[in-house]
């Protein structure tokens, strides 16, 4: 007999916005599906419980083996495969013919031309089994459009090195003037990196490092979901987001060990990536360092929540996951007239990183402002979240309400740091000596601090965020009170363009 089907809960889709149909995919295609199940039992508040190893996380917290076996009852129902589960990621993989998925949990699915390419896209609701409706939280797998972009610069000025110390930095350089604790590397630590397109070449990492006088990181790259390292060989391409991220973390913390998860770029693959690295019990990362995002209104309810539930099971393991604030302003890139933030930074679980212009001399910050370049390269990405209604540890951070609709929510960004392409990073991508920017720099800067502070402290700094809203506020940051980035503007104390400001690196160890 056949099961009565429901909605599943926020999974409504759009089609793409200004794509055009070009048909209908192959029915017999075979696909995998992420089936996203619930907790076992419900996680402590965030920064409330101890820290848990990812052993004893996968038996407190994780998939209900119940779970997992009734969601692989259906599919057999359904004539689909079991392709692996994971208790831990609380993940089930669905494979099977597109007609067979399709019709089991009710997809609508077309082709469209988007950007030059054609992709597999789904419209309107999921439906599932009434009685598994408290069981599946999320289906992933369905659509291939790309759900992110990258948040990095290239500077329009070439790096000339005669000039280069007046309008660039080096990563250490950057770290100096933030005063990142002294006789620490981060040794014993793993920075984990979430990539959803290009590569690295061993040659570029070598001469980046070499050119710093460090030995260059053990670096590991990690496959999800069929995606591998593949560099382009166009530092305008995803490469640049790859080599910036892992220079950065690098160069700054060059003791820890450098761990790259590279997955598809669709809602599916960047989850899997996430899970895969929050529960990775061979690579065991400390910290995790995300450059890719999009406006909240790009991404459906049920993938928010899904993600938002990674970033929960790592603060219950003490992993810190840090983000990027988005690179183009209070709109993020959006062109309906209303202020945007981005996700996975609206992310209540996560440390979100905005972006400052930092001047120095001799060693010292001259001046930060909040980056915002009206010649159209770029503004640090904040506001206020239209999703996750504003956590705990913000409630005296004077977080404003919603531009747009008045709604008290999450305050973007957390803290800040140079993110402007005319005071960059230099880099080596793709054999080429070169100049970035972008909030994406930011995001792998704030990780090689966590990893520093982790391994002064002897353990790990825990949920970050509760520290940094209470006794840290005061004392750790450098506090941006000039600019704007569109909808909102600096000032003294926490805004919603630098947060709390750039990082006081010293006095954050003191204050932990």
């Amino acid at each position: 007999m056949a099961r009565q089907k429901v909605e599943l809960k926020g999974s409504h889709r759009p089609a793409p916005p200004g794509a055009s149909v070009a048909g209908t995919p192959d029915p017999g295609e075979i696909a995998q599906l992420t089936v996203s199940v619930r907790h076992r039992n419900a996680l402590p508040a965030p920064g409330s419980g101890p820290v848990v190893s990812r052993v004893e996380f996968a038996e407190l917290y994780g998939a209900d083996p119940a779970d997992i076996q009734a969601v692989a009852d259906y599919a057999a129902e359904e004539g689909l495969s079991v392709s692996g589960s994971d208790a831990a990621r609380r993940v089930v993989m669905l494979s099977g013919r597109l007609a067979d998925l399709s019709r089991a949990f009710g997809a609508e699915l077309k082709l469209y031309h988007l950007g030059g390419h054609t992709y597999r896209c789904r419209s309107g609701s999921l439906s599932i089994p009434a009685d598994l409706a408290d069981v599946i939280e999320g289906i992933f797998g369905f659509d291939q459009r790309p759900q992110a972009r990258t948040r990095f610069r290239v500077s329009q000025t070439a790096a000339m090195p005669a000039a280069a110390a007046a309008t660039s930095y080096s990563p250490p350089q950057v770290a100096q003037l933030y005063r990142f604790p002294q006789g620490a590397t981060g040794a014993g630590q793993t920075i984990a990196l979430i990539e959803l397109g290009g590569g690295y070449q061993q040659s570029d990492l070598d001469s980046f490092f070499s050119g710093l006088g460090i030995a260059p990181p053990l670096v590991t790259a990690i496959s999800v979901d069929g995606a591998t390292n593949q560099p382009a060989g166009d530092p305008n391409s995803a490469d640049g987001e790859v080599l910036l991220d892992i220079e950065v973390a690098g160069s700054v913390a060059p003791g820890a060990d450098i761990a790259v998860y590279f997955g598809p770029n669709t809602t599916q693959g960047f989850l899997d990536a996430i899970t895969t690295a929050v529960h990775d019990q061979a690579n065991h990362p400390d910290v995790i360092s995300i450059s890719w995002g999009g406006a909240e209104s790009t991404w459906t309810s049920q993938a928010m929540q899904s993600y938002d539930q990674a970033f929960q099971d790592a603060v219950a393991l003490g992993v810190m996951v840090c983000t990027a604030s988005g690179d183009d302003g209070s709109n993020d890139d959006q062109t309906d007239g209303q202020a945007h933030v981005d996700f996975p930074s609206s992310s209540p679980n996560v440390l979100s990183c905005g972006g400052t212009t930092l001047e120095s001399s001799n060693g010292t910050i001259e001046s930060e402002v909040v980056w915002n370049d009206g010649a159209g390269n770029g503004a640090s990405g904040g506001g206020v979240s239209e999703v996750f209604p504003l956590p705990a540890y913000q409630e005296s951070a004077n977080v404003p309400v919603s531009v747009n609709s008045g709604f008290a929510g999450r305050g973007v960004p957390d803290v800040a740091g140079d993110a402007d392409p005319n005071t960059g990073y230099n880099v080596v991508v793709d054999g080429q000596s070169l100049v970035f920017g972008g909030t994406s720099a930011v995001a792998p800067l704030w990780a090689g601090l966590i990893a520093l502070l982790n391994q002064q402290i002897g353990k790990s700094v825990g949920f970050l965020n509760t520290a940094l809203y209470g006794t840290l506020s005061s004392s750790g940051f450098n506090d941006i009170v000039s600019g704007n980035n569109g909808a909102y503007s600096a000032g003294p104390g926490w805004d919603a363009c630098t947060g709390w400001g750039s990082p006081e690196g010293t006095a954050l160890r003191e204050g932990l």
